[in-house]
């Protein structure tokens, strides 16, 4: 009979659990949080302070909940490089809770005077913002819902609100609100939406929430593949424990975060993460250097039928594109001086190129309506303003654009698992010809401004990549560039 990873079975770890106490609430427990933040929530209670405990709330499904539970809240963060692999027990997490069974004991916690911490991994779609405006989706079943009645919240602004009105009712402070999503501006778009639906229930209350909350913007980064059956059978056959809450991760990891909190906070410093008066500098040259090198190699990677990405970089005319991108992309930055783009450039370099990740590229392609704007628009927006190329970061776009068919060059069907895929589809539905399709495509005023269609020239780029990637295919096109 396997045994199962659990208070009982684990080794000792550093600290005494039964002392910790619920200083952080997280919304939205996946694999992303376990490998980035809740580590450093516990080395901070390993330094001897108890205050720092998680308590990780999912929005959806119970899977989180049912994986770690059972563990009493342990997990594995396996660190692997290149051959190397180094184990880590997390003991941070105390409980999870699964919101729409029972959405008042998530709120119920958030109100406790322990919490100072509320913590967000809900991706883009969860801040339920309209892409384009910056706006609250009111037409958004839930969004309407708890501009409704805010009994039983749906949304992640929506809990938060509901616990902060009950906050302010008792007299306590609120608690910091803190977007760990790689969006950018991510503090500032937690803060408009939670405004928006506390400003329809209560004016005097979004007036306090403004006045004396907090929502830091942050900037995170750790390459946080998805977690297989074969990694928890390996796990298993090296601890003699099955740990169904492991996950697993690249030895990198950088956590910027805007010092302005609303009440305590850990000693993140002493922890490695470094606080700033301006992160956006930072965001900025991570969103275009890494995430938007990152979703331009899953495209045209899983195009290609290579399923991880580190099978795209191990081809020469593949670095070529990566580096021809990042070469336009560094132009459009205005980097901190702490950060050597050279250097770092050099280091993303070699950890997409590392194998013990298996970072599948379709992973990576989920949700591209979602992150395109941010990671390849924005900077192909900045260089066009100054007359500038843009064949690299266009050929990123291309691949995008060619992923939303729903085949690969060998013909196998895929999903393309993005909020707007019915959207492109029926753009796409008629068109056969590239430019039709390009065109079809930057019609969508949620991902491309309206000067896109305008640009001849980018329209031409764009043209060119698509055709050559539905003739030739991805790596056809890289070793024609």
């Amino acid at each position: 009979m396997t045994t199962r990873l659990s208070a009982a079975t684990a080794g000792p770890l550093a600290y005494d659990r039964a002392a910790i106490k619920t200083g952080v609430v997280h919304l939205g427990i996946g694999a992303f949080h376990r490998a980035h933040q809740a580590p450093v929530f516990d080395a901070a209670i390993a330094s001897g302070d108890p205050r720092w405990g998680v308590v990780g709330a999912s929005l959806r499904s119970p899977g989180v909940r049912d994986q770690l539970v059972p563990q009493d809240g342990l997990y594995t963060l396996v660190i692997r490089d290149g051959a190397e692999e180094r184990l880590q027990l997390i003991g941070a997490v105390r409980d999870v809770l699964v919101a729409p069974e029972d959405p008042a004991a998530l709120v119920d916690l958030m109100v406790s005077p322990d919490v100072h911490i509320v913590s967000l991994t809900v991706t883009e779609k969860g801040y339920k913002l309209d892409p384009a405006t910056g706006r609250l989706l009111t037409d958004d079943a839930d969004v309407a819902a708890d501009l409704e009645s805010l009994d039983a919240p749906r949304t992640a602004p929506g809990f938060i609100v509901a616990a902060l009105a009950r906050r302010k009712a008792a007299g306590l402070a609120p608690f910091t609100a803190m977007s760990c999503d790689n969006i950018p501006h991510n503090g500032a778009r937690l803060r408009d939406a939670v405004l928006a639906i506390a400003a329809q229930h209560d004016r005097t209350l979004a007036d306090w929430i403004a006045s004396h909350g907090a929502f830091p913007q942050t900037m995170i980064d750790r390459i946080v593949p998805a977690t297989s059956l074969d990694d928890i059978i390996a796990l298993h056959d090296r601890t003699g424990l099955c740990d169904q809450g492991m996950v697993k991760a690249e030895p990198f990891t950088q956590w910027v975060i805007e010092d302005r909190f609303a009440g305590p906070r850990p000693d993140f410093a002493a922890f490695g993460v470094q606080l700033t008066s301006a992160v956006a500098p930072w965001e900025e040259a991570k969103l275009r250097l890494l995430n938007g090198a990152h979703s331009s190699i899953a495209y045209l990677g899983g195009l290609a039928g290579i399923e991880h990405v580190d099978g795209v970089v191990a081809l020469p005319e593949a670095r070529a594109f990566v580096e021809a991108l990042w070469d336009e992309a560094e132009a459009t930055l205005n980097p901190p001086a702490e950060l050597d783009v050279a250097a770092y450039r050099t280091a993303l370099m070699a950890r997409f190129a590392n194998p013990a990740l298996q970072h599948r590229n379709r992973q990576i392609a989920m949700d591209g309506s979602q992150k395109l704007p941010q990671r390849l628009v924005a900077p192909i927006v900045a260089r066009r303003a100054r007359g500038l190329p843009v064949d690299a970061l266009a050929l990123g776009v291309a691949s995008w654009m060619r992923w939303q068919l729903g085949r690969d060059e060998a013909g196998q069907p895929y999903v393309v698992d993005d909020p707007l895929a019915a959207v492109t589809a029926q753009k796409l539905a008629s068109k056969s010809h590239p430019e039709g399709m390009v065109r079809a495509l930057l019609s969508i005023d949620a991902i491309f401004p309206a000067s896109f269609a305008e640009d001849a020239v980018l329209v031409d780029t764009l043209t060119g990549h698509l055709a050559s990637l539905l003739a030739g295919g991805a790596i056809a096109t890289l070793k024609a560039r």
